[in-house]
């Protein structure tokens, strides 16, 4: 029985992704398609490979990672070397992300304060237009 495959147009439907971006992934070696002529023909393997790039994308890890990690998969220990290196990159990147939450949470209460005092100074001009009225 043949393999499934997805022409690009196919493959950005299901992946909501653009053509320029499978040409990326595939020009930075992270997407291997079959060629037949002009022609992309995406494998099993190639939407399974789609599916860890988006998902690392969107965790925030780097191409490169997500190339180091992809390619961990055929080391021959029953991908414990590829799970560990990401458990590891994905407790880093969630300690990141942590703390980056905790800046913007920051941030947000200081303009918080800030446009109350603004509230208040524009509110005592206000006053004291309407007293010199």
């Amino acid at each position: 029985m043949p393999e499934v495959t997805l022409n690009i147009r196919e493959m950005c439907d299901a992946y909501q992704v653009t053509p320029r971006t499978l040409r990326f992934y595939e020009a930075k070696e992270l997407l291997f398609p079959i060629r037949e002529g002009q022609k992309r023909l995406f494998t099993k393997r190639d939407r399974a490979r789609l599916k860890l790039i988006l998902r690392g994308k969107r965790f925030g890890f780097s191409l490169e990672e997500i190339r180091q990690l992809l390619d961990l998969y055929h080391t021959g220990d029953q991908n414990h070397t590829q799970l560990s290196r990401t458990y590891e990159i994905a407790h880093e990147r969630l300690s990141d992300m942590e703390r980056q939450r905790d800046e913007l949470n920051e941030a947000i209460d200081e303009l918080k304060e800030q446009l109350k005092w603004g509230e208040k100074v524009i509110a005592s001009f206000s006053q004291g237009q309407e007293a010199a009225e």
